[in-house]
């Protein structure tokens, strides 16, 4: 069994788009700063692409922007190919089983909120059922 936990901020907006057979993908990139050391002042960075399916894509695609801190727990792979100029080169590819986000809804790397109910996306409103409509 195989499982990457990645912690880090998106280089870019989220891509989205629904695919010939119903399914709907998200695709990022997460830059994952390494630690630094005495030698090294400036830490470097890893950089993770992301593909989250179905309804965990769409969240993503919905809350996630450039900066947000996520993290996310799945598969990788390795994939790779030639450059430009004829090098060979890798990436490393996420397939994402889980994506926890971690920057406040309100702003990109602000502190984090002051009250909870701030955290509550604006459109979410409670939904009345009868017992019988129950899922579970």
């Amino acid at each position: 069994m195989q499982k990457l936990m990645i912690i880090g901020n998106l280089t870019r907006d989220p891509e989205g788009k629904n695919m010939q057979d119903g399914k709907f993908v998200t695709n990022f990139t997460v830059a994952v700063n390494r630690r630094k050391t005495q030698s090294n002042q400036n830490p470097e960075a890893d950089f993770f692409r992301v593909s989250a399916w179905n309804a965990l894509g769409e969240n993503c695609q919905k809350y996630l922007a450039k900066g947000r801190k996520v993290c996310v727990i799945g598969t990788v792979s390795v994939h790779a190919f030639s450059g430009q100029d004829g090098t060979a080169k890798a990436s490393l590819e996420v397939l994402a089983q889980d994506v926890e986000f971690l920057s406040p809804m309100n702003s990109g790397d602000q502190a984090p909120a002051q009250n909870a109910e701030q955290d509550v996306p604006v459109n979410m409103t409670p939904v009345e059922m009868a017992d019988g409509e129950l899922p579970f």
